[in-house]
């Protein structure tokens, strides 16, 4: 509890390894006793509950990082958005929206999905509208529909405190996230974009340094040409043709293999498809007899 940071009612409590994944950083609201993204340290949270208190759960996006310690809140109310509910109603839709299709993968992630991230099938009780302006008591805040990520990814602009919680949009050097079955390029520019505008006064994010009292600055651009930069590494290594294998080898998003392998070698994949098909369409590539290759 001690490293929790203040910004007026809103608390920012730090998730262990810096936030990063299988972690996230969670965001309480003192008074109401709204907890967003339970998932940051199950100590912590228990603390929170015993005192002083929540009452309530909301959830950024449906990722498992961000609902791992959900179980600790069962019996109280929880919202998203209900773009993004489908994945948490049923473990094979999760694994679909992740487009795991091999028997191997599927089954290292049902096993893994229960044990480390405690999932069971649950019904969100309310939605969080994109627009809507909740009223909190201790703070007003602002739902911002910011898909990309994921469809119904949000964000909250807490207007009393001016503080922005930004998300998995998190401005870290490693570049946006888009490998599931829904997320997509062009909403995640429009939704950094967007959220660059927002006249903030702290910045707050899922992963990795999480918290920034200054603008991100140059910090905005710099995360969204990754995107760029992952997509001229692939267009060079299609100068001959290449197979989905191939492309998963390349490493172009995490530059080497790394462990488990199965897991990041689909994220590598589905990341890596996005930005070809956005290239098949663009007339700049094309696909024949499973091989990838420029127009």
């Amino acid at each position: 509890m001690d490293k929790i940071r203040r910004f007026g009612p809103v608390w920012f409590v730090p998730g262990k390894k810096q936030g990063r994944y299988p972690y996230c950083h969670s965001i309480y609201i003192e008074g109401a006793g709204v907890l967003i993204d339970p998932a940051s340290d199950q100590d912590v949270l228990r603390q929170l509950r015993q005192g002083p208190g929540v009452k309530e759960v909301w959830l950024s996006h449906w990722h498992e990082d961000h609902l791992a310690y959900l179980d600790l809140f069962e019996d109280l109310p929880f919202k998203m958005a209900r773009e993004d509910a489908p994945p948490l109603a049923d473990l094979e839709t999760f694994l679909d929206w992740y487009e795991m299709g091999q028997p191997a993968s599927r089954d290292m992630w049902r096993k893994l999905m229960l044990k480390r991230f405690n999932y069971r099938p649950r019904h969100p009780s309310g939605d969080l509208p994109a627009g809507e302006v909740i009223d909190l008591g201790t703070v007003r805040v602002e739902v911002l529909s910011t898909p990309g990520h994921t469809p119904g990814h949000r964000s909250f602009f807490f207007k009393g405190p001016e503080v922005l919680f930004l998300g998995d949009y998190d401005l870290t050097s490693f570049g946006p996230y888009y490998g599931e079955l829904n997320a997509d390029i062009q909403g995640v520019i429009d939704s950094v974009n967007r959220l660059s505008r927002i006249p903030a006064k702290t910045w707050l994010a899922s992963h990795d340094a999480g918290v920034f009292t200054e603008n991100p600055g140059p910090r905005w651009q710099r995360f969204l040409d990754v995107i760029d930069q992952r997509e001229e590494k692939l267009i060079r290594f299609l100068e001959k043709p290449r197979t989905r294998q191939d492309v998963v080898e390349a490493w172009i998003v995490y530059h080497r293999p790394r462990q488990p392998l199965e897991f990041y070698a689909l994220a590598e994949w589905v990341i890596m498809k996005k930005h070809l098909e956005r290239l098949i369409r663009q007339g700049r590539v094309k696909q024949d007899q499973g091989r990838y290759s420029l127009v």
